[in-house]
């Protein structure tokens, strides 16, 4: 379409045949007219059917040829001045320049027509031009001497001023090219200006060396990864390639090329050089160049890689592609590449196995792959196209074989192109003739990791192992502290075969079993059989399979197979690797087949386990097939298997199994072979097979089955085998039925319940003796029953109670049982019986009164009792009741002084009981019964030592006496006089002791004195007897032997030998008891009666009265009790004491 404007203020629209469509008119005269398409809701329409028009050089005037009767007059504000000049860009926006140095942005959306959309006054005084460039996507504008450059992203950003100082008339008219690469302004005074705006982007990369254009006529050379300075060349012609190795520099255009040789410090030209073809790019190295010109050299467009080892001068290796290949890219030690194909899907080529590895996304717009240069980082590149950056990983050893993964991609910046690739860093060439460096988003781990939250963290820890950067993702690992996290570093060392890195994870996180298993496989050099092994270790069984059958050990998958419990599986490789194995999987199968309840495959597989010369295996694959037969109903079959099997725990499970099926004579047949009798004898039972368990009924141990058989033996009237076997399953009530109701035998009845204290057992007897009228035995068995009140009634009925008493009184009986029989006996007057029960049911006053109402006849026992029940009440109007009574206050008759002793005793107020006990002994003594007198003083020395209450030295004084004169009999009896006339010399210097034998005991002291050679002593005493009162009561055998004496006395005396007193070591005679030195009360030894000694003590292990342990030895061969309390002791009980302290302190009054 052309539309035209003139002075008649007409717009004019024709098509191309020159026909007129539309006629517009206008208010002022047109200028500035411009075909565009505005901004709609429908975007479906692509045609300029827009006319825009600058009219009076005010207003712009919008006509949609699609909608001619809506035109828009768009006015503006007066202070920017007239309109200078327009222009569309983008989705349906204007740019207008206004004369006052003012442009302004609008938008020709219907929702937004009429709004400005931006505005800004760039130059002071005028602006003359505007020119917009959607390629380099920046708009320009000139006035004031300068010209200003936006970015249309973000136009309140300036991007460049270039000032025209010399331009004094003012500036004219701008302009961009298509490209966007050159910008051109008019001036007033005639001139032309042309700017470059961008350069073209040349660059290429060696190892870690880049060149790269910096401006149209200089290459700049530098190393940013080793830090050397960079080096400027200048080049004669404006190049379209740029090619850089480890020593050199090419630079060329069409069919030319120019070489330079990189020094230290300057650049040198070498040659140029001119080829048969325009070039298409070089590649140098360090010292080949080669050139692509019309499909030569290293690239074909036939689809052949062909390497071409220059040293021999001859192809090593080619690789034929399906389609046709575009671009190479080797990576810098040429064991690997990646090439292009013309359908743009990119391959990663080993020429080292000749693979391919199809490259999974590959954008079909990518036009150039850079390799990592980083030593560490082997098999990462990188894809770009214009807007983005793509990583790639090629993953040579994982367990999955070989492939490459697409790690990341990068957004880079508007017109930047990667030249080096190191690290993570990429280095790329700008517009400006720069170079910028970008980290790679993939790369993030590079950076400091402080702040980061642990969900990024996580995703940083992916990238890691995706580009198998262990050693970095160790790291995270320890920053993160999770479990996860350290599993997913182990299962990534298992995928890419990192065994000894493996390990180390595992070890970390103290995965025992991981460690060992990883140790034992870390040197197999085998690739298929370990990855097989690190494949199993991460659960893909499938892939570990087909790994071991590719590798030198094929049988592991088998063993594999076999420890999963795979035996389908198992089987079939079996077959393929090692038949002889198949008889044990089959076994192992079959076991498995059972427990899930498929038995009849389970019988076949049993059956193939059958190897016939492994007998272990075989009895285990015999007895499943056994089994198995009885489960699938061949019972006959897996009956005759099991008996003749030598298993008995294969005769019970099949026993069981038969008895679940209900088949109960063969189970019980299987049992008893098994030796199972209780089992045996209890499918008899329910097969009511009588005879059979009465013969297996010696072996069984269980009560329940001799239950069952003695029931039916019961049943039958057989009443002695049902005894026995009652008896054998413990059932004792029944057994005392028995022998009670059937066999008549009362006395084995009774002695079982007397063993058994059963107390059904007990009431059966009970009513056994109350029908045959035994009413004491039937009240014996109904207390033994606890039937205690009908025992208690059947007493009362037949006057039995006394017999009832005497049963009651030994058995745990309560307190109204006992009360009970007090109340009767109360009722009897039976005082003696009513007060003891009143007293075992704790009813302490009425107890008492009956004791004290007892007849005579009973007096010593019920005083005994009233003592009892005192002793116990402890309540002072008892005590006083009772002492009364002995006193003789309430009949006038005191009672002897034993019972009152006896009251203190229980009473527990022993210095009572102690001058109670002193006086009886005195009695005793009096009367001459001097074991008495001794054992009632002992006994209260004992009382008082215990209670550790001083003991009165009268009564240690009497006693010492009493001991000395029974030691006397002792002495004498073992010839030993000299001891016997030196107890009788302390017996009769305390004769007033002893009244009724004065004349006895001097007499002995004489004869033992003489005896003992006390010639002295003996005069002493006998001239004592020739005493009036005496003389006439000496025995007349002696009479004259003892007047002879008094009438020739002999005052000869054996001197009595001295010892050293235990207490300060005085030495004096061993039978004096008072040291003079310290004037303490020594211990007597109860062996001899002589004082102790510090270094011969012993005690008396019951008394713990002091002995001289040499005496008491010898006293021990010939006596077999103590002196003093007379228990039993032998010498072995005698123990020498080393510290005899303890007995020295005074437990005697002084």
């Amino acid at each position: 379409m052309l539309a035209l404007g003139g002075e008649d203020k007409m717009i004019t629209v024709s098509n191309q045949e020159g026909d007129t469509i539309r006629q517009i008119p206008v208010r002022s005269e047109p200028s500035d007219m411009q075909f565009s398409m505005m901004k709609t809701d429908d975007r479906t329409s692509t045609a300029e059917s827009t006319i825009s028009v600058v009219v009076g050089k005010k207003t712009l005037f919008l006509f949609n040829l699609n909608e001619p009767d809506n035109p828009i007059d768009l006015e503006f504000q007066q202070h920017y001045g007239n309109i200078v000049c327009y222009s569309w860009y983008g989705d349906g926006y204007i740019m207008i320049g206004f004369s006052r140095g003012t442009f302004v942005v609008i938008s020709t959306h219907i929702r937004e027509i009429g709004q400005e959309i931006f505005q800004a006054r760039d130059h002071k005084d005028s602006l003359t031009s505007i020119a917009v460039s959607q390629t380099l996507n920046k708009a320009a504008t000139c006035g004031d001497n300068c010209i200003k450059i936006h970015d249309l992203a973000e136009l309140k950003d300036m991007y460049a001023i270039v000032n025209l100082d010399d331009e004094h008339k003012g500036l004219s008219t701008l302009s961009w090219t298509d490209d966007g690469q050159l910008l051109a302004l008019s001036t007033q005074r005639g001139s032309l200006h042309v700017f470059l705006t961008k350069l073209p982007i040349l660059g290429d990369a060696c190892s870690t060396r880049i060149a790269y254009l910096t401006s149209l006529l200089e290459v700049t050379v530098a190393n940013p990864v080793e830090g050397e300075l960079p080096i400027t060349v200048s080049v004669d012609v404006e190049p379209n390639f740029v090619a850089v190795g480890l020593y050199h520099l090419a630079v060329g255009m069409n069919n030319r090329a120019w070489f330079y040789v990189l020094g230290e410090n300057a650049v040198k030209k070498l040659k140029d050089v001119e080829y048969l073809g325009t070039v298409a790019s070089v590649c140098l190295y360090s010292d080949y160049a080669s050139a692509l010109f019309e499909g030569k050299v290293q690239l074909h467009l036939t689809g052949v890689i062909q390497y071409f080892y220059i040293e021999d001068w001859q192809f090593v290796n080619d690789y034929r592609h399906p389609v046709s290949v575009k671009k190479i890219f080797p990576d810098p030690n040429g064991t690997r590449l990646v090439f292009i194909d013309e359908k743009s899907d990119g391959y990663v080529y080993c020429p080292v196995n000749d693979a391919t590895y199809e490259i999974p996304d590959f954008s079909p717009t990518i036009k150039g792959v850079l390799w990592e240069n980083w030593p560490m980082d082997k098999g990462v590149f990188i894809a770009y196209d214009d807007d983005k950056v793509y990583t790639y990983v090629f993953h040579k050893d994982t367990i999955q074989g070989s492939k490459v993964i697409l790690a990341g991609g990068t957004k880079v910046p508007f017109s930047h192109k990667p030249l080096l690739l190191y690290n993570g860093e990429l280095t790329c060439q700008t517009q400006s003739g720069k170079i910028n460096n970008i980290y790679l988003s993939t790369h993030r781990f590079l950076d400091t990791l402080k702040d980061v939250g642990p969900h990024e963290l996580r995703q940083v820890l992916t990238q890691t192992l995706m580009l198998k950067r262990f050693p970095d993702a160790w790291e995270l690992c320890k920053i993160l502290n999770d479990q996860a996290a350290w599993n997913e570093l182990a299962r990534a060392c298992l995928h890419h075969m990192e065994v000894e890195f493996a390990i180390r994870v595992y070890r970390t996180i103290g995965n025992v079993g991981m460690v060992m298993s990883l140790e034992q496989i870390k040197g197999i050099e085998d690739y298929n059989l370990l990855a097989g092994h690190l494949a199993m270790f991460s659960d893909d069984f499938n892939l570990a399979q087909d790994l071991y059958l590719a590798s030198s050990c094929p049988v592991a998958a088998l063993e594999m197979r076999r420890d999963l419990q795979h035996w389908d599986s198992a089987l079939q490789l079996a077959k393929r690797l090692a038949p002889d194995q198949i008889p044990f999987i089959s076994k192992e199968y079959a076991i498995q087949l059972e427990f899930t309840g498929d038995y009849a495959n389970a019988l076949a597989h049993y059956e193939k386990g059958i190897t016939g010369d492994n007998k272990e295996h075989d009895e285990v694959c015999l007895a499943g097939v056994a089994q198995m037969s009885i489960r699938m109903g061949d019972i006959r079959r897996g009956v005759n298997q099991a008996l003749k099997h030598p298993s008995r725990v294969l005769k019970r499970d099949c026993g069981a199994i038969l008895e679940n099926m209900k088949q109960f004579s063969e189970a019980a047949q299987l049992y008893e072979k098994g030796l199972y009798y209780d089992k045996a004898a209890s499918v008899y039972i329910r097969c009511k097979n009588w005879a059979k368990v009465g013969e297996l009924l010696p072996h069984v141990s269980s009560p329940k089955i001799h239950l069952q058989y003695a029931k039916a033996k019961e049943a039958d009237g057989r009443y002695k085998e049902a005894v026995v076997a009652y008896e054998n399953a413990k059932q004792w009530n029944s057994v005392i039925r028995i022998y009670l109701d059937h066999l008549n035998n009362p006395e084995k009845a009774v002695s079982i319940v007397r063993e058994t204290q059963s107390l059904e057992g007990a009431k059966l007897v009970a009513r056994f003796f109350l029908q045959l009228g035994d009413y004491g035995s039937a009240i014996q068995f109904l207390v033994i029953s606890k039937c205690n009140n009908e025992a208690f009634t059947l007493a009362q009925q037949h006057n039995k109670m006394e017999i009832y008493a005497d049963i009651i009184g030994s058995e745990d009986t309560t307190n109204e049982d006992y009360q009970s029989i007090a109340l009767y006996f109360e009722g009897e007057k039976r005082h003696f019986q009513a007060g003891k029960f009143f007293l075992l049911c704790g009813q302490y006053s009425r107890a008492l009164k009956h004791f004290l109402k007892c007849p005579s006849s009973e007096d010593n026992a019920a005083i005994e009792m009233a003592i009892e029940t005192v002793g116990q009440a402890k309540d002072e109007l008892l005590t006083s009741q009772l002492i009364d009574h002995l006193m003789g206050e309430s009949d006038g008759m005191p009672k002897d002084a034993k019972y009152l002793f006896r009251l203190y005793m229980a009473l527990k107020q022993y210095r009572e009981a102690a001058r109670t006990a002193i006086i009886i002994a005195r009695e005793e003594q009096s009367a001459g019964n001097y074991r008495n007198a001794h054992d009632v003083l002992f006994s209260m020395y004992a009382e008082l030592k215990s209670q550790k209450i001083k003991i009165p030295s009268e009564m240690a004084t009497n006693l010492m006496i009493l001991h000395s004169y029974i030691l006397v009999r002792i002495h004498v009896k073992n010839g030993d006089h000299m001891k016997g006339a030196r107890m009788l010399i302390r017996v009769a210097n305390n004769i007033s002791k002893f009244p009724s034998h004065i004349v006895p005991i001097l007499t002995s002291t004489v004869i033992e004195c003489h005896r003992a050679g006390l010639k002295n002593s003996a005069f002493g005493f006998a001239a004592m007897l020739m005493r009036p009162e005496y003389r006439n009561k000496i025995d007349a055998k002696y009479k004259k032997k003892i007047e002879a004496m008094v009438r020739r006395p002999d005052t000869s005396e054996t001197e009595e030998a001295t010892t050293p007193c235990p207490f300060c070591e005085f030495l004096l005679p061993e039978c004096e008891l008072l040291c003079p030195g310290c004037k303490n009360n020594i211990p007597y030894c109860i062996a001899t009666g002589r004082h102790m000694l510090k270094d011969d003590w012993a005690v008396c292990p019951h008394c713990d009265f002091p002995a001289l342990y040499s005496e008491f030895k010898v006293m021990l061969s010939t006596e077999s009790t103590c002196p003093m309390c007379s228990e039993r002791l032998n010498l072995d009980q005698l123990k020498k004491t080393s510290d005899c302290t303890q007995y020295l302190r005074t437990e005697v009054e002084q």
